[in-house]
């Protein structure tokens, strides 16, 4: 059963166009990187790697406009406007062609960053995401997606985000960050969340036809038994990127926090052949 880093993250907020975006930062120390919290969670859900990533890379995590505990503007919720975000929070941030580590929403929200601004980011390091065209999704997450009534997700957001967690498997989560994971989607935060995935159908084949086009390196981590993003999309995503190289690890789709010591050796490895 995999616990957390034995170094804690200590969140502060910035403002960012005049919105709070909440972040953590370690030390300064070779190259940077902006790491992108997956979604229901937060950037807490980094703290598993934290330790191991922050080794010889100046980290700075944040939780995305509408996502976790930063605010939101509604025009920011789709993936190609949340791409120029990317660009803008490295601007913020003094963070100079960073690698982007960019799993769940933040997948189709870092390759738009990279095909609409080519050279501004050093690599990538990208999950499944929902990417494929047709979209491939399974269970619940393929209603969120194209359910014709969004009416019906119009519930308490701490009560979505519980019947998730149980899903992170192999993960003891502690309580400090299962507090934080509900209570940054309770009232109606998680159904404010939902236009960013809604978007899907219309962005996503506008990114596909960006993919072939990516220069960046993109390193793909996909979780081969995730049922909720399958597999197709992680190699959907290789087999269009030009620069690309994907490792599937033995989990299912939370595979930073269920797979943390392969997800760290993996991302690390590839900041080095990066460099």
């Amino acid at each position: 059963m995999t616990t957390s880093s034995s170094t804690p993250i200590r969140p502060r907020t910035r403002l960012v166009d005049g919105v709070p975006v909440r972040y953590a930062e370690s030390e300064e120390r070779g190259d940077s990187a902006l790491l992108l919290s997956p979604w229901p969670e937060s950037l807490y859900a980094f703290e598993p790697t934290w330790s191991r990533l922050a080794e010889r890379t100046h980290l700075v995590a944040i939780d995305l406009p509408g996502f976790g505990r930063s605010g939101r503007r509604d025009a920011w919720l789709t993936p190609r406007a949340m791409g120029d975000f990317v660009v803008r929070v490295a601007d913020e941030f003094g963070l100079d062609r960073p690698h982007v580590v960019g799993p769940d929403i933040g997948t189709s929200a870092s390759l738009f960053a990279a095909a609409t601004h080519p050279g501004r980011l050093r690599s990538l390091v990208v999950g499944s995401g929902g990417a494929a065209v047709p979209i491939q999704l399974g269970g619940v997450l393929r209603d969120w997606v194209l359910a014709p009534d969004v009416e019906a997700f119009r519930t308490e957001g701490r009560d979505v985000v519980e019947a998730v967690l149980p899903h992170i498997e192999g993960y003891a989560i502690p309580d400090h960050v299962r507090e934080d994971y509900l209570s940054s989607y309770e009232g109606d935060r998680f159904f404010a969340s939902l236009p960013y995935v809604r978007s899907y159908p219309e962005q996503l084949p506008v990114l596909r036809d960006l993919l072939p086009e990516i220069r960046t390196p993109v390193q793909i981590i996909a979780g081969r038994h995730d049922t909720a993003v399958p597999l197709v999309n992680a190699e959907y995503l290789h087999e269009r990127l030009p620069n690309s190289k994907l490792d599937i690890v033995e989990a299912g789709h939370f595979t930073w926090e269920s797979a943390p010591d392969d997800y760290a050796a993996i991302v690390t490895a590839w900041w080095t052949a990066t460099r």
